[in-house]
């Protein structure tokens, strides 16, 4: 079986730090776009809703009050699909957290070629999600297995954690060939395994997969939005991606 991989094994790969104030560095993130999914119906390519600041990226779920959107709300949404995607390593992101009924931030990863097939058969790694007041936050996994074949419990499929309140804390997924580990604040939170003789559709993160983060609002999962709640945000201090010499290999 394959050893945990030690600090002094992570090569940095791949990391935004947020330093240039304005618009998210074009060369690493792009807009995820409007689509009709719950977390991305009010994404909007809107400075008012996703700028960096003193080293920080903010991510804000807001009224609209852009007249040529009919929208009631905007919210941020950026990816680094076709900008960078990688298989195999550790995902950092130090991230902050406001509350407000039907706020739902998330960090987390797609395939970039979705090689299986559309939604859950090619996966998703859900880093973390929040929901509205909650102390705690979700990690989850999806795929065909998960979400089709209703297999949730063999192995468990998520976890929630809690995490420090109203400052920062540090998401983490380190994924191997054969588990995907999720961490907060250096405390290991749950493990997904490769189960033996696998296929696809239970192990569809065998292909590269790029990051999300998006601050959502409402949906059928987080419920209904109070407008005196907002704005919502999630600041994020760093995101960082870090690979062994062996998962660089794993690529090529």
């Amino acid at each position: 079986m394959p050893q945990k991989a030690t600090t002094s094994d992570w090569v940095l790969t791949w990391e935004d730090d947020f330093t240039t104030d304005g618009t998210p560095d074009p060369a690493k993130w792009s807009f995820s776009g409007r689509r009709s999914p719950d977390w991305a119906c009010y994404c909007a390519d809107n400075p008012a809703t996703t700028f960096v600041k003193d080293g920080q990226l903010y991510l804000r779920g807001i009224r609209n009050e852009d007249p040529a959107d009919t929208a009631k709300y905007q919210t941020a949404c950026i990816q680094t699909k076709d900008k960078f995607a990688f298989k195999y390593g550790k995902v950092e992101v130090r991230a902050k957290l406001s509350k407000g009924k039907g706020s739902w931030p998330a960090i987390w990863l797609m395939p970039q070629e979705a090689k299986y097939g559309g939604w859950p058969n090619s996966g998703e790694i859900d880093i973390m999600e929040h929901l509205n007041y909650d102390s705690i936050v979700y990690q989850t996994l999806h795929s065909h297995y998960i979400d089709n074949l209703q297999q949730k419990a063999n192995p468990v499929n998520f976890a929630t954690a809690p995490f420090k309140e109203g400052e920062f804390n540090t998401y983490v997924l380190e994924w191997y060939p054969d588990r995907l580990d999720f961490f907060i604040n250096g405390q290991k939170t749950f493990s997904y395994p490769k189960i033996e003789n696998a296929d696809s559709s239970q192990w569809p993160f065998d292909e590269e997969f790029y990051i999300i983060l998006d601050q959502a609002l409402g949906g059928s999962w987080v419920g209904s939005i109070k407008d005196e709640d907002l704005p919502v945000q999630m600041v994020v201090d760093w995101v960082r991606v870090y690979q062994t010499n062996d998962q660089k290999q794993a690529k090529l």
